[in-house]
């Protein structure tokens, strides 16, 4: 990588009188949840992320920028949590609202998972919820309101291609652009890709995750609520190793998985990881993240083929990289044809601009090697994906 970013560097410089404060990150929380507010009875999602905040304040070489980011994450969360119990409880016929027949976008990330969102987000009988959107979910509002929002989306996304560069390369984001649910699921892989936090992975795994797809439920149906019925198309590939929780709250959803060569996936990803981790922790291990994310997705992968054996074949559609990776025009149509929705000549028309590079970027390029793997450290971790893909490819 090259060196740290100017931006970057006065902003650490500029919050280093504030560092000293995660030495005492229960403090802090107070501080965040008095703000947020908290519904009775919802005691344990606050201790949860008094926890993460606990271990994310002794993660390892971490930047006072780095500090502030795990505040700004916790602070979201509390405060997205706290209004949407608080609507449901001034509303409650919020959670009446029927999110029927939701599609979502799975799979392992950089297997053109985001481009897939943005083509069955051309149909105007499709709802995709947008970046700003997911930051601050709320009712629809009086038109200051939305221009509040979305200039907060805004800011966001500045920031993150400001103090990373590069990042925009890799995963492109607009305020008004369709985005993933997790920026709403509480608890994910996110923090992971923000600092090295030793503690989290094995309490991770070990969550029943059901309670979080109630929550990111109720999100949707706040942001239908009062507005115009259409079929969700959700996606984060995050969704892969909880596809079980997800069916319990989502039972009528079609999965759209996916696939793409293990190796290009787990390059590319590892790249993003780098250019995502520069922004909060000074050093970046790199061959630390190689070893992490090829754990984390090989397991995550394991948890999906495990579920996958008992979902009805009717609710999947696999969706080789091919489809449009290699030619849009023709996989788009066969695309919407799977999940039973229609492909007009609109939704045609609309498809180049979904599938060209964002103005301004440039293409972006890894080398697993960088991150210390091998092609047979990727093929070996994901040996029975490949078993699948191979079959998803002659199909």
């Amino acid at each position: 990588m090259s060196s740290t970013p100017l931006p970057l560097t006065l902003a650490n410089l500029l919050l280093r009188p504030t560092f000293g404060s995660r030495r005492t990150p229960d403090r802090i929380f107070d501080r965040l949840l008095a703000d947020a507010g908290q519904a009775k009875g919802d005691e344990r999602f606050a201790d949860d992320f008094r926890l993460l905040l606990r271990w994310w304040a002794g993660a390892e070489h971490l930047t006072p920028v780095g500090w502030a980011a795990a505040q700004v994450h916790v602070r979201r969360h509390l405060a997205n949590r706290a209004r949407i119990r608080r609507l449901i409880a001034e509303y409650p016929a919020i959670e009446r609202e029927p999110i029927e027949k939701p599609v979502f976008v799975v799979g392992l990330p950089r297997t053109a998972t985001t481009l897939t969102h943005g083509v069955l987000s051309l149909s105007d009988e499709h709802r995709c919820p947008l970046l700003w959107e997911l930051l601050t979910p709320d009712l629809a509002g009086s038109p200051r309101q939305r221009r509040k929002a979305i200039t907060a989306g805004r800011r966001m996304v500045q920031g993150t291609n400001l103090f990373a560069p590069r990042f925009r390369d890799i995963h492109p984001m607009a305020a008004e652009g369709a985005e993933e649910c997790t920026f709403v699921l509480p608890h994910s892989q996110m923090p992971m890709s923000q600092a090295r936090i030793p503690e989290y992975p094995d309490w991770y795994y070990q969550r029943d995750f059901v309670p979080d797809y109630r929550h990111l439920k109720q999100v949707y149906q706040v942001l239908q609520y009062g507005r115009p019925r259409r079929r969700w198309v959700l996606k984060s590939p995050m969704h892969t190793q909880n596809l079980d929780a997800l069916l319990t709250v989502f039972p009528d959803a079609t999965l759209v998985w996916t696939h793409r060569d293990p190796v290009t996936v787990v390059a590319s990803f590892c790249s993003l990881i780098e250019h995502g981790l520069a922004v909060s922790v000074r050093p970046v291990d790199l061959h630390g993240i190689g070893a992490t994310w090829l754990g984390l997705l090989s397991r995550s992968m394991a948890r999906g083929l495990a579920a996958r054996a008992a979902i009805p074949r009717e609710s999947l559609v696999d969706v080789p990289y091919s489809w449009l990776g290699s030619d849009p025009a023709t996989g788009a149509p066969k695309l919407y044809d799977a999940i039973g929705a229609r492909w007009t000549d609109a939704d045609a028309a609309r498809l180049p601009g979904v599938v060209a590079r964002p103005k301004g970027t440039r293409r972006h390029t890894y080398d697993l090697s960088r991150y210390g793997l091998t092609r047979a450290d990727v093929d070996s971790a994901f040996a029975d994906y490949n078993a699948l893909r191979a079959e998803v490819d002659r199909a």
